[in-house]
């Protein structure tokens, strides 16, 4: 067994209190003056290619940051395989962005989708500085705020955007502030077989996620080796099928999982993430209330402006 396994297996007896899941902040600081222009950059579907594709087309504000699809569409009518779009809803509580984590940071994520060709597929930032200089508005309020346009002022305002869409207030964490009524019995129940079967492991901290890398076919490989997560930019061996633990907030509404978007449904992610994890099978009970868990994750997501 792995130490990593035997992490998982024991995580109920080693676990400390500070690695346990905490209340999301009701809000954060930010700088509203680039917020409000980040958001302009986040909705806009004239710095693509082919004019129709923007940010919110794969993270939509309506659908808690993503679009609900296996592969995003990108410029052009392209697949943008062979990752699932994750949500940009509180991924500012993430220690490291995308599935493999070559983003350190939401700044460093921006940058990525203007000139990937599966994405917003422009030739290169030159041509996304061209684009936001073209437009007069955009001129007025980067000369104003940063005093020009550059590519690193372009991602500092979409990430001084992204750091207003969090969600919190969810029925959990009002039950973590003290709240016994916030969620039910059954949810209850999940939380506590969420605890003994080890999933607080790697599902932990504010975001519930996103605090660590894991690999994914622990106790058995998982099927789909298209690509081998952070092997493909380390070159590591012991990076092969390493990813970025996803945040299970919000995990009710943003469906398909995985970093593949291969599991459509919330009780199949949870029997197949025991089964590739931890080497087990959940009856159907056990399942049932993981779900009634997980589903007390959903937060309220009020627009700033």
């Amino acid at each position: 067994m792995t130490l990593v396994a035997f992490n998982i297996c024991n995580a109920q007896t080693s676990i400390n209190q500070d690695r346990m899941i905490t209340p999301l902040p009701t809000s954060i600081p930010y700088d509203k003056e680039k917020a409000m222009l980040g958001k302009q950059l986040y909705m806009d579907t004239s710095l693509s290619k082919d004019g129709k594709v923007s940010c919110n087309t794969c993270h939509d504000l309506k659908r808690y940051g993503v679009d609900n699809e296996i592969f995003s569409i990108g410029a052009d009518g392209v697949l943008d395989e062979p990752f699932n779009s994750p949500t940009t809803f509180n991924s500012v509580f993430n220690f490291v962005q995308f599935w493999d984590g070559k983003a350190k940071n939401l700044a460093d994520q921006a940058k990525n989708p203007f000139i990937n060709p599966k994405e917003m597929a422009l030739k290169d930032e030159a041509e996304v500085v061209k684009k936001v200089e073209a437009n007069a508005k955009y001129k007025a309020s980067f000369d104003k705020i940063y005093g020009e346009i550059t590519m690193q002022n372009i991602t500092d305002a979409i990430a001084e955007f992204e750091k207003t869409l969090i969600t919190p207030n969810a029925p959990f964490d009002r039950y973590l502030n003290g709240d016994e009524n916030a969620i039910s019995s059954q949810a209850k129940r999940g939380w506590e077989a969420f605890k003994s079967n080890g999933c607080v492991a790697c599902h932990q901290g504010q975001n519930i996620g996103g605090t660590m890398y894991q690999k994914i076919g622990i106790f058995e490989p998982y099927p789909n080796q298209e690509n081998l997560g952070r092997y493909e930019i380390t070159k590591i061996e012991s990076d092969k099928m390493v990813f970025k633990v996803p945040s299970l907030r919000n995990v009710a509404k943003t469906a398909p999982y995985y970093h593949d978007g291969s599991i459509p449904t919330l009780d199949a992610c949870v029997q197949f993430m025991a089964y590739y994890q931890l080497g087990r099978f959940l009856d159907q009970q056990t399942v049932d209330d993981i779900v009634a868990f997980l589903e007390s994750l959903t937060g309220e997501f009020n627009e700033q402006f």
